[in-house]
């Protein structure tokens, strides 16, 4: 009599998976372990392991392997051998914060150091231009930072003749500079 729903033959494919977890994957602890004790310096472990165990699927496809164990464990070993060599030719670091570099700089380039640098010295011609108490508000303001009372009680003079000479100082030094064509983005 015959079975009313007959059990299939189990596909090659079907008896690979099988043969893989009964016969290799039980060995995965003892590999990883391996690897790591032996290998330390290498920073892959899993994809040594992942392709050891793909080396290992290939080769039974073709050919039984006559010992799982000590097969697997030679092909883990070469391919870790061969990924430490590979990281002493060619180290490639890990990214981390601590250890990235800006791509792009933050520095001003070489032309525009040297505008400034002459838009600089030009304001400095224009401040020694000045009659002397609006020079001296001019430098204690906006060179030395000092607040218009502080200005005021260190010049002497009230503070609206400290706002007066600041703005006078200020425009004179702006028509010196647009005289000598030099615009607030620092290009002469």
């Amino acid at each position: 009599m015959s079975e009313p729903f007959p059990i299939p033959d189990p596909s090659p494919r079907e008896d690979q998976t099988r043969w893989f977890m009964q016969e290799v994957h039980p060995h995965d602890a003892a590999l990883r372990s391996y690897v790591r004790g032996s290998f330390s310096t290498l920073r892959d472990l899993d994809d040594v392991v992942q392709e050891s165990y793909l080396r290992v699927w290939k080769r039974q496809a073709t050919r039984p392997i006559e010992s799982i164990k000590a097969f697997l464990f030679a092909v883990a070993r070469n391919l870790a051998l061969d990924t430490v060599r590979r990281q002493r030719i060619s180290p490639l670091l890990p990214v981390t914060e601590s250890n990235t570099r800006s791509v792009i700089e933050d520095r001003p380039s070489c032309e525009e150091t040297a505008s400034a640098r002459q838009e600089y010295e030009l304001a400095l011609e224009a401040i020694d231009l000045l009659p002397a108490r609006c020079r001296e508000v001019v430098i204690l303001r906006k060179i030395n930072g000092l607040s218009p009372a502080e200005t005021a009680r260190k010049m002497g003079i009230s503070e609206e003749t400290v706002h007066v000479q600041a703005r006078r100082g200020l425009r004179r030094v702006q028509e010196f500079l647009a005289s000598r064509q030099v615009n607030r983005g620092g290009t002469p």
